[in-house]
């Protein structure tokens, strides 16, 4: 190499290094870092307005995007910056007062820091080597929430995975190897094994049964009542034939926050369903009980909740609704295992998942011999990487659950959850008044509302019970889906528009008795910064769409 080369490669290195985060302490290369992050954080700021979305809604061009190749040379700091924040045009904005769209919650200061913090210098919780203290976080963590769930923490154990179908994942792999023992290392054998929950869980169930070789085709699905709770008698007669029939049941997974209507499955009764039924049938193996409570479980901060004293002064209606939803979220420490996403009803941002066993020999199971990773593990104290699925798993989940449990204490939690409780109440009852409206999830108690709009003039609760079990309606029922369909329509257009409540559509939030599919719209209120005015608003727009329609 010329000695001109060489000078310009050397000079080409310290820029590229100029790019990096000092790894020593250097007041001016510091300095320079938190100014571009400084920078970068008043420019997605300035992308804000009154409306729920960044800047202006953009529709993406993928035909132009499979059309991109890598740059000869790189761009600026600056100008990469000034790309980036033009991917981040018409993002839907978690914490707006009118952003009512799924159960995607804001994320406090304190998880972004900790997530910041975490990512600055790559913890890895595959190994305690790999991510020092922040491994302590995750065990600290999984303690924290036994004790609100009601594990013993000396007994129980958790670790934090790439979601909450990774939670379930995990739950019914445990169930499995319960159930036939060592399919990790030899297979299911030709065992025929079943997994069984309820027609409003999760549709994970399809991905996690299908991705463990159990099959999709497996599942046994059983249906809801009003309230989407698991029909439990149904559940016995099925899991009887199942066991009848010498088939091996993985789990039976059970749900504490369904998806849509928030139905909480009456967890004792599951479990003493299982219970008796394996003592009648002398199985070998207890059947795995897991619950996803990805949703739900934080509601167990009032678990010792003094509703007779009432510290917070909350209103009659909220205790009554959450003396409701108490009754289920004292019977999680009745599963073998929950599933917990703190980036759910945590506050915390993407990803922040953990499955809990109440027994951490059940990962026993799961625990592969050192030799098959001779690169890892040859000294430490935690070593949770011999047993997970993933070899990497980021800190920034564990140390936002951990920021934010500091930073909220339950206190905190119980505001925020019986605000927004009381918030999507609001919304229930001013679609109701208006006569125009069917809540369809009037039995849970949530922070989401679940409803079917219908023309001035009609009799919407009355409608959508006929619609629901009597056949000759029919007709009434597929064009009141597509009247639905329209009305969340405009709803989305006005929103992506930067007017207007961001909502959600559910395509089938239940089957009516001669198999239709029913629509719904949703609204899930999970921003504190929501107020009785912005749910006014909401309502006033949800109408004037169904006027409009």
């Amino acid at each position: 190499m010329s000695e001109r080369n060489e000078t310009t490669f050397k000079e080409r290195l310290e820029e590229l290094q100029s790019l990096f985060p000092s790894p020593v302490s250097d007041y001016s290369r510091d300095r320079h870092f938190a100014e571009h992050l400084a920078q970068a954080l008043g420019k997605i700021n300035a992308l804000k307005g009154k409306s729920p979305i960044l800047g202006a809604y953009v529709p993406p061009s993928y035909a132009e995007a499979v059309e991109c190749v890598v740059d000869e040379t790189g761009l600026g700091m600056d100008e990469v910056i000034a790309y980036l924040l033009s991917y981040c045009q018409g993002l839907v904005i978690p914490g707006h007062p009118q952003t009512q769209r799924n159960v995607v919650s804001p994320a406090t200061m304190s998880s972004l820091v900790a997530v910041l913090f975490s990512s600055l210098h790559d913890a890895n919780l595959c190994w305690d080597e790999y991510s020092q203290r922040i491994a302590l976080a995750e065990v600290e963590i999984a303690a924290m929430s036994s004790r609100l769930i009601g594990f013993d923490p000396q007994e129980s154990g958790g670790l934090f995975t790439f979601g909450g179908v990774g939670t379930n994942l995990y739950g019914i792999k445990v169930g499995l190897e319960k159930a036939v023992p060592n399919t990790l290392r030899q297979g299911l054998r030709g065992d025929k094994v079943v997994l069984i929950t309820s027609d409003t869980s999760h549709y994970c169930r399809y991905i996690t049964t299908g991705w463990l070789g159990i099959g999709a085709d497996n599942v046994i699905v059983i249906p809801t009542d009003s309230s989407s709770a698991m029909r439990t008698n149904i559940l016995s007669q099925r899991l009887r034939t199942a066991l009848q029939e010498g088939v091996k049941v993985a789990a039976i997974l059970a749900t504490a926050g369904t998806t849509d209507a928030f139905g909480i499955d009456d967890i004792a009764t599951i479990v003493a369903i299982r219970d008796a039924l394996c003592a009648e049938f002398k199985l070998p193996y207890k059947i795995h009980v897991h619950v996803d409570a990805v949703t739900g479980w934080a509601w167990s901060v009032f678990n010792d909740y003094d509703f007779s004293v009432n510290p917070l002064r909350l209103p009659p209606q909220t205790i009554h609704m959450l003396r409701k939803i108490r009754e289920h979220t004292r019977e999680l420490c009745l599963a073998d295992s929950i599933g917990i996403d703190f980036h759910k009803s945590g506050f915390t941002p993407y990803i922040s998942s953990m499955v809990l066993f109440k027994n951490r020999i059940d990962l026993h199971s799961l625990a592969r011999p050192q030799e098959q990773s001779p690169c890892l593990f040859q000294f430490g104290a935690y070593r949770p990487g011999m047993f997970t699925l993933e070899g990497s798993r980021a800190g920034g989940g564990v140390f936002a659950a951990l920021a934010n449990f500091k930073l909220f204490g339950k206190r905190g939690y119980q505001v925020i959850l019986a605000h927004l409780m009381e918030m999507s109440q609001l919304l229930r009852e001013k679609l109701e008044d208006s006569g125009n409206a069917a809540i369809l999830n009037k039995n849970n108690f949530g922070p989401v509302a679940l409803f079917r709009l219908y023309p001035e003039g009609k009799a919407a609760l009355k409608l959508q019970r006929q619609e629901k079990h009597d056949a000759s309606y029919r007709e009434s029922l597929l064009h009141h889906n597509a009247y639905n369909r329209s009305i969340f329509d405009q709803l989305h257009r006005d929103a992506m528009a930067g007017q207007g409540t961001v909502l959600s559509l559910v395509d089938n939030y239940q089957t009516s008795d001669y198999g239709e599919p029913m629509l719904a719209l949703k609204s899930y209120v999970m921003s504190p910064f929501t107020d009785a005015q912005a749910i006014t608003s909401a309502a006033a727009r949800i109408l004037s769409a169904a006027r409009q329609a």
